[in-house]
């Protein structure tokens, strides 16, 4: 905000010299600049007071500062705007009114000059005076400076004379109470005209200000309605006078629509803007036939209704016609349609004025008991609008700043009204001095409160945008503004003739000057008529696409006669491939705008020119598409298809543009609704035709651009499908469910032949597409049979038999959904091999993020005697293998899906392959020095994590062509793949050389964190939001690092930086994370989502720089390269400080967590260990299954498995247990829970613990449950594998939980680390007796012969009886598939049986 204050200043003060320079007086220039200097100085003090209020949040008196200087740089700046050329001609105006309006406050009213009709007449013609000087500020607001002078100070001189006129009128009135509500109306009228005159002053200001015409507008016509008030409450003029000329100012009023309308006048659409003039104009008509006909009856009091209702009628269609010019500019296509603002400006400066006015009756001596609450009433109703009003705003709006100040600025107005109420019942109609100064006191604070509601509103921020009309937008207005024009002239004329003739009614030539107004009259109306007919929104547009379209048409004629004559050129400067994409493309956006051009033409007139416009662009483009291509083709059948295919969709387009012409985006039209749908389909069924085409022409000559996107969107469709199935099955006890499901059903099947049938043709090789033809046809022969039986159940719903048939048929569908799909997988080998390999490596980064964890707590260890010297020449050629594969799986995916699936499962093999040697090298290395083993694991894990990207951007990019956008992203994985593997291989080659492994270390953090970064700013959503709280705790990650990042710069020992790069990637990769997924929580406000990614990524870049500057400090250690770190590290401290106030604005109002988390973690901890003891005691007692076995065997694998399990169960408790002792140390020894201030620290620590232990335990239940269903036969040793892998990697995190803050030579600890490796080595044990048994089951199962004769003749004997009954139940089993079969035969129908026979 402060840049942005800067920034808005040094504008001003460029304009400010601007503007004194073309000043010619010296004294204006002088103030120009003094004004100026006012408002630098007073902001200087604002932001001074800002800077202290953000200091001090709770100081009542700095925000009371803070307010006032608000207040004096907003006075500098009405100053500053006041020394513009004009402006002080308006101010002198202002000045002049206030001056005169004085003259309505005396008691007693100077006695009359003038006779009763001289003083009417100079009311009349004062009051005509002003009503046009009114009209000539609006006029020259929009024109120069010296105008608007000029017209300002007409207007303040013909307003003193016309006061002066009505203060002489007051004087004849018969009675007191008619002389105040003279008075009233002056005061009125005097307050108008205030409006009228800053309304002009702020649109001269700023002409592009929105809204600022039609408030502009809304004042002048307030003016010339207090006028109309005054003048038929004083005149008493020959019958008709008064009504005419009251019609003649209101039709001045209103000729203002018509200047330059580029905003909407009202609400009305285009088609009820025409309702209106017809509707109007019949009025109007009428009203005309009666002026004429009682001037000549005599009937005067009928003459001046009949000219009410055609002022009424002729304002009716001005505005009509100045809101349908308006419709039909900003439909033309180069015109930009406005957008509608939070808050309506009108509304709110309509209301003030009422509230002022209201308020200002209140206080006045002379007003009566009945105005006084008259006044009351308005100013309620008005205040009521205006709360309502900021509420909508409130709801709207996502700025929270905003929100918060409309729901504040409402309650103001509503506690102020609320008192202004209590105030005046309290007089309970006594209306005395004393109790009038009471209601004037209570009437400062309302208008205060809505004058700054009012300001706060005016907002730019919430204003509509007005429109931007182009120039041939404007052409197309001028026959609609004109014959409006044409129309208030005649009108007027009319009128004045009108008016002479009531009093004369036997004078033939004005009859005959009456006439001639009033066929003038008539005959601009027909054309306003035909001139908004003509220019109806969408018209133009839609002749010149048609005329488009038929060029088209024409042009794929002459090359179908050029092919058939065998004389079409071929096209050399573009290959096909090109052109089937380009081709492809047109006909995909013009399938995308079927739907909003439908849409439009039904009831969307302003938007129909845009649409249509934008579906013609697409033809051009197809049809050079299709003639190239047709070009390129050899076979004549092929050429011939295309260019056909390509002509019926440009017709069915010409259809489609025909009736969307006809409807004219007109919602009563519905006559022409169904040619639009009828036109819409035949588009659509265009498109599909083409669309197989083009996906067949494409797999025969070797492009598999856009298969992939077939065959996935074919599958969608059968899992959807799947679904209802599976629903049809359920609602078997809910038979009224059953039509929807078979409806959903049908819709299901019909959307997956059509894809099935793309997938089929698009599909290699050959017999996977017949495949998919083939099962999808099977699937709609059981979806037919299962729809029938649905119906047969609805009839019935009790009948078992249907229900046992319908869930038969059910579990034959299903199996053919299965079939259907196992065929588009084949299809799609590739892609499935890339899904398979991505979730393997997946698996590889969790396993490697599993033993960064013992690394770090220094728990992996060697189990024999061997260096890292053993490890490095496996290391070095398993990577270059990766680096091969890498190259084959980017060239899979221009080639076919074989080879990508090879290349998939070769890359996740030779991943695994290198993942395995890295650990055995970094284990090799030794647990003394645990931050180098995880420099050379996260290596490795950089090398899967770039190779999971790389695989998924393969699969994207698959079939897809060398210029789509895909390839571009999959050459950029390739990059960062090679780049990690060759940065693991300088960390492979540095880490035994103590004088370089920091700088390497340091090197790859820098690079991962870049990339990182990368990844931080794309536009992918994360898959799940965050707490704003899981993010403060990211931040301080951030600040621990940038201190030993400094501190290691400052020492230069490589030991010192090898943890910081530990440590640094650590915490900037979970300050990424967590800041994105909190951003991205649908419930945060997008300023304060945009806010948290900026500084997300300006923390991010300064910690890299803070890192690059410790890697100039280790090349060259100078003290000027060392001071550098201090103000590295002050800039990250200054983003993290950003960081963590943008997430305490995302929490709002929260209520926190009133319990000790220390507390809660020692009783997490020893709910734990009491939780596994239960499951080691339930583990105790399980058995094996009985199974017969030698007497001389050992253990088999069952036992094994419950004494590995019983070994990790114990040392799990004896860990937990060990662990909630180090956790009491801690807090005896004061670490923890003492220090109010680390009382946050403490409880993140606490909180980090018991998720720890309650994994622990968490593991270890489904550990056990696993080694007793594995016992019974019910699991599998790969559920065993997993379980026990959990127990270990949950091991490590509550190793690390407990060493963050402990002493690691404490006895507690010592027992921990004891209990942690006695957990491993439990896990590990149970591991290798899984896989044995995994790899045993394999071998074939050996039969234990009997040694004796008579017992092997007994085991023959049984074994022919088990042969023998196994045959019979064979049998059995067939005979019963045949009568199934059999029964279901009899229920198919005719035609069915024929096909299956």
């Amino acid at each position: 905000k402060k840049l942005e204050t800067a920034q808005a200043l040094r504008t001003l003060a460029q304009a400010a010299r601007g503007v004194s320079a073309s000043t010619k007086e010296p004294q204006a220039a002088a103030a120009m600049l003094d004004s100026a200097q006012c408002v630098m100085e007073g902001s200087a003090m604002l932001i001074h007071e800002a800077h202290q209020a953000l200091v001090h949040p709770g100081d009542a008196e700095s925000q009371q500062r803070l307010a006032q200087v608000a207040k004096a740089v907003s006075h500098s700046l009405n100053n500053c705007v006041n020394c513009l050329p004009g402006q002080k001609d308006v101010d002198m105006a202002l000045r002049s009114i206030g001056e005169a309006s004085k003259k309505l406050l005396v008691d007693i009213l100077p006695p009359c000059s003038k006779a009763f009709q001289e003083a009417q007449s100079d009311l009349n013609h004062t009051a005509a005076e002003l009503n046009h000087s009114a009209g000539e500020v609006v006029h020259s607001s929009r024109g120069s400076s010296s105008q608007l002078a000029t017209a300002s100070g007409k207007f303040s001189q013909d307003f003193d004379e016309f006061l002066d006129a009505g203060i002489e009128m007051a004087g004849h009135t018969q009675s007191k109470d008619d002389q105040i509500q003279v008075i009233g109306n002056l005061k009125n009228i005097s307050m108008a005209s205030s409006k009228l005159l800053l309304a002009a002053k702020s649109l001269s200001v700023d002409p592009g200000a929105a809204n600022a015409k039609n408030l502009l507008a809304v004042a002048a016509r307030a003016v010339t309605e207090s006028i109309n008030q005054l003048i038929t409450l004083c005149t008493q003029q020959a019958a008709g006078q008064k009504e005419c000329d009251n019609a003649l100012r209101e039709l001045e009023a209103v000729r203002g629509l018509l200047d330059n309308p580029n905003e909407p006048v009202n609400e009305l659409s285009y088609f009820e803007c025409i309702e209106s003039v017809m509707e109007n104009s019949k009025v109007l008509g009428e009203s005309m036939a009666g002026i004429s006909q009682h001037c000549k009856t005599g009937d005067v009091v009928a003459f001046g209704e009949s000219v009410g209702v055609a002022s009424k009628a002729l304002c009716g269609l001005t505005e009509a016609a100045g809101q349908a010019s308006y419709l039909v500019g900003v439909s033309d296509p180069n015109s930009q349609s406005g957008h509608e603002g939070l808050v309506d400006p009108i509304q709110f400066a309509k209301a003030h004025q009422a509230i002022q006015m209201a308020c200002y009756n209140l206080v006045d001596p002379a007003s009566s008991p009945s105005q006084i609450l008259s006044a009351a009433t308005i100013v309620a109703k008005h205040t009521s609008a205006l709360c309502n009003a900021c509420r909508l705003a409130s709801s709207k709006t996502s700025n929270p700043v905003a929100r918060r100040q409309f729901v504040q600025s409402a309650k103001e107005v509503a506690n102020t009204t609320a008192n202004l109420v209590k105030t005046i019942k309290a007089s309970d109609g006594d209306f005395s001095e004393d109790n009038r100064n009471r209601c004037r006191v209570a009437t400062t604070p309302l208008l205060e409160a809505v004058e700054n509601l009012s300001t706060f509103a005016n907002n730019p921020e919430f204003a509509s945008i007005p429109a931007q009309i182009s120039y041939e937008g404007s052409a197309a207005q001028e026959p609609i503004v004109r014959s409006a024009r044409s129309m208030l002239d005649s009108s007027s004329y009319l009128l004045e003739t009108a008016r002479s003739l009531v009093l004369n009614p036997k004078d033939p030539p004005t009859w005959s000057i009456l006439a001639g107004h009033s066929r003038t009259v008539s005959d601009s109306i027909k054309s306003l008529i035909t001139s908004i007919r003509d220019k109806a929104p969408g018209q133009r547009e839609c002749d010149y696409s048609i005329d488009n379209i038929n060029k088209c048409i024409r042009d794929i004629d002459q090359a179908s006669l050029a092919a058939v004559g065998q004389t079409l050129p071929c096209r050399d400067d573009i290959s096909m491939e090109a052109l089937q994409e380009q081709l492809t493309s047109s006909v995909q956006e013009i399938g995308h705008l079927i739907d909003p051009v439908s849409t439009t033409a039904r009831g969307e007139a302003a938007q129909l020119g845009h649409k249509v416009t934008q579906l013609a662009r697409y033809f051009d483009p197809l049809i050079v598409a299709s003639m190239g291509l047709a070009s390129k083709l050899h076979n004549h059948q092929q050429q011939m298809t295309i260019l056909d295919q390509s002509k019926t969709l440009s017709e069915s387009a010409l259809q489609m543009l025909y009736a969307a012409k006809e409807g004219g985006g007109n919602p009563k039209a519905c006559h022409t609704h169904d040619a639009i749908s009828e036109a819409a389909q035949l588009m659509k069924e265009a498109v599909d035709d083409i669309m197989v085409t083009l996906n067949e022409a494409a797999s025969e000559g070797g492009m598999v651009g856009g298969m992939v996107e077939s065959i996935a969107e074919a599958m969608g469709r059968v899992k959807n499908l799947f679904i209802n199935i599976h629903q049809m099955t359920k609602s078997i006890t809910c038979p009224e469910e059953l039509g929807g499901l078979a409806s959903q059903v049908t819709v299901d099947y019909g959307q997956l032949a059509h894809q099935g049938r793309l997938a089929a043709a698009t599909a290699e090789p050959e017999e996977v597409g017949y495949q998919i033809k083939t099962r999808v046809h099977e699937l709609g022969h059981g979806c037919i049979y299962m729809v029938q039986k649905a119906g047969a159940l609805q009839l019935s719903p009790t009948d078992s038999f249907s229900k046992r048939e319908l869930i038969e048929c059910a579990r034959a569908v299903t199996e053919k959904v299965s079939l259907v799909l196992s065929a588009l997988q084949a299809g799609n080998k590739g892609t499935q091999a890339c899904i398979t390999a991505a979730s393997a490596v997946s698996g590889i980064i969790a396993d490697l993020d599993t033993t960064i964890m013992f690394a770090s707590a220094g728990t992996l260890s060697p189990e024999n005697e061997e260096s890292f010297a053993d490890h490095r020449e496996s290391i070095l050629k398993t990577a270059k293998a990766l680096v091969e594969d890498t190259k084959l799986l980017v060239a899979g995916a221009a080639s076919s899906q074989e080879k990508l699936a090879q290349a998939a499962q070769s890359s996740a093999k030779t991943i695994t392959q290198l993942t395995e040697v890295v650990k055995l090298g970094a284990t090799s290395m030794g647990s003394e020095d645990p931050e180098t083993q995880v420099v050379l694991i996260n290596a490795v894990r950089d090398v899967a994590k770039a190779l999971a990207e790389l695989i998924s951007a393969t699969k994207c990019a698959a079939g897809k062509p060398a210029d789509d956008s895909s390839m571009y992203q999959l050459k950029s994985a390739a990059k960062v793949m090679v780049t990690n593997v060759t940065s693991l291989l300088k960390t492979v080659k540095a880490v035994e050389d103590e004088a370089t492994r920091g700088t390497r270390a340091l090197e790859a953090t820098i690079e991962c964190i870049k990339q990182e970064l990368t990844v931080f700013r794309s536009k992918d959503v994360p898959d799940k939001c965050n707490t704003p709280e899981e993010f403060i705790r990211m931040t301080k990650g951030i600040t621990i690092a940038t201190a030993k990042a400094v501190a290691a710069g400052n020492s230069a020992q490589q030991e010192d930086v090898i943890a910081t790069a530990n440590l640094s990637r650590k915490a900037i990769s979970d300050m990424l994370t967590s800041c994105k997924q909190a951003a991205c929580h649908p419930e945060v406000a997008e300023e304060l989502r945009s806010k948290a990614l900026q500084y997300g990524s300006e923390c991010t870049v300064g910690y890299i720089n803070l890192l690059e500057q410790v890697l100039q400090v280790l090349h060259r250690p100078m003290p000027e390269q060392k001071q550098q770190l201090a103000l590295h590290s002050k800039h990250v401290a200054a983003c993290v400080t950003e960081l963590v106030q943008t997430a305490e604005a995302m929490k709002g109002s929260e209520c926190v967590d009133p319990e000790d988390p220390t507390v809660i973690a020692e009783t997490e901890l020893l709910g734990a260990a009491a939780s596994i003891e239960a499951a080691a005691k339930k583990l105790e007692q399980l058995k094996p299954r009985a199974k017969p076995k030698q007497a001389d065997e050992s253990l088999d694998f069952e036992e094994q498995i419950l004494e590995a399990a019983k070994s990790i169960a114990a040392a799990t408790s004896a860990l937990v247990k060990s662990a909630s002792a180090a956790q009491r140390e801690l807090v005896a020894q004061g670490k923890v829970g003492s220090n109010l201030a680390n009382a946050v620290d403490d409880g993140q620590w606490s909180q980090g613990l018991i998720s720890a232990a309650r994994m622990v335990a968490t593991a270890t239940s489904s550990l056990c449950e696993a080694a007793n269903a594995s016992v019974q036969g019910q699991a599998s040793e790969e559920k065993l594998i997993s379980s026990a892998k959990q127990v270990a990697a949950s091991t490590a995190q509550l190793l690390v939980a407990c060493k963050v803050k402990a002493d690691q030579d404490s006895e507690a600890m010592k027992r921990l680390q004891a209990a942690g490796n006695a957990v491993k080595r439990a896990s590990d044990n149970l591991v290798k007796a899984a896989q044995k048994a995994a790899f045993d089951k394999t071998e074939v199962d050996s039969v234990v012969v009997k040694t004796k004769f008579v017992g092997g003749i007994a085991q023959i004997i049984a074994a022919q009886e088990e042969m023998l009954r196994k045959e019979r139940e064979l049998e059995e089993a067939r005979k019963k598939l045949a009568q199934i079969r059999q029964q279901q035969y009899k229920f198919l129908p005719s035609e069915l049986r024929e096909d299956e026979g």
